[in-house]
């Protein structure tokens, strides 16, 4: 290890002990060759940092733990190896792969086994800085103004995973793009699916959340809500039926993270369609996999984006294509446990970004 000048620091703790997380101050004042220093621009909650705190899903590294790995900022301390860094605006991706083992040498980085996940594996973004390596951070613009840089946090896991998933389903232009679930990574599904020149439908139990992905680009919504599965799906196949789009070859996103999300996916798959499950729920579904075989249909699950990917995203924020600025809401970060409270209500109309207001670029 190394040693920089000492930065005072605060961050919010998972303790592992209830919902709240405990307001705690750090000195950072080492950090390894490879290792860069970020002062946090804004962090945004993450439905993975509510399953942390009340879904009991098990992070990595034992609490006591700062979460958040939707983080953008700016590095202000660096290594030895990392100095070329210093200054620079960057998105650090939610997945931060090691670049030399098997599986990434394979093209799937995503899921690199030695990967370090901020607010996982090490402390993340609900702070006013962090440490984290400097291999595969996204360079952002130098002109960037410190709202629009809070803004794309959201790039490292709500706008990129969806992309990635895009990317797997070897999405066409002309094809169908059916995107369940349209909360925060749904409605980039919806913008992705779009840009590529699908035709998108939009199916979700919330009517405003509906509303506003119409605007985004979706083709068709389908209110789901107090519907099984059989009436969405003849909905949904009268309406292809009537705007003359293929019975084949459907692209199906379960974005919802719910049972109910998941088991309607898998009911809409047909003939040579595509199943991508990139919502996470710890419910369990019962469903037919014989299904897949008669198909002759295709099933894929994904995990966060490959940093490789990050540059073609943030081209298509910052030009405009994708929206990210009119789909967040900014808390400062000290009303972190009151945020987190109405995104358990389902009281959030948006992604919330946490924006420290001590410290850090504030």
């Amino acid at each position: 290890m190394e040693q920089i000048s000492p930065i005072s620091a605060k961050g919010y703790y998972f303790t592992g002990n209830g919902v709240k997380l405990e307001p705690r101050e750090f000195t950072i004042n080492q950090v390894s060759s490879q290792d860069v220093v970020v002062a946090v621009a804004g962090c945004g909650l993450c439905h993975t940092d509510i399953s942390f705190i009340k879904d009991g899903v098990k992070t990595k590294k034992e609490p006591p733990l700062i979460l958040g790995h939707e983080i953008s900022g700016k590095v202000i301390a660096a290594g030895s190896l990392a100095k070329n860094l210093i200054n620079k605006y960057v998105v650090v991706p939610a997945v931060l792969p090691c670049g030399e083992c098997e599986v990434c040498r394979s093209g799937r980085d995503n899921v690199c086994p030695k990967q370090i996940m901020p607010g996982n594996d090490i402390d993340g973004g609900f702070a006013s800085h962090l440490v984290v390596p400097s291999r595969f951070l996204c360079p952002l613009p130098d002109s960037i103004d410190k709202t629009k840089l809070a803004h794309m946090s959201v790039v490292a896991d709500a706008v990129t995973t969806p992309y990635q998933s895009l990317k797997r389903s070897r999405l066409a232009k002309g094809d169908l793009a059916i995107v369940i679930g349209t909360g925060g990574i749904g409605s980039y599904m919806v913008q992705h699916a779009k840009n590529a020149g699908a035709r998108v439908v939009a199916i979700d139990l919330d009517e405003a959340k509906l509303k506003k992905v119409t605007e985004l680009g979706a083709e068709f919504t389908i209110m789901s809500r107090g519907l099984g599965e059989k009436e969405v799906k003849e909905k949904l196949k009268t309406w292809a039926k009537a705007n003359k789009v293929s019975p084949y070859h459907w692209k199906i996103f379960e974005m919802s993270g719910t049972a109910g999300g998941q088991n309607l996916a898998f009911a809409l798959l047909s003939y040579t369609g595509t199943l991508g499950i990139v919502g996470f729920t710890m419910e369990k579904v019962s469903v037919r996999l014989s299904n897949i075989m008669a198909f002759d249909a295709d099933i894929f699950g994904n995990w966060g984006c490959s940093p490789r990917l990050y540059p073609e995203v943030v081209a298509a924020v910052l030009e405009g294509k994708i929206k990210v600025s009119e789909n967040v809401e900014v808390h400062p970060l000290s009303s972190i446990n009151e945020v987190i409270q109405k995104a358990l209500e389902h009281k959030l109309e948006r992604r919330a970004v946490l924006v420290p207001t001590e410290g850090g670029l504030q």
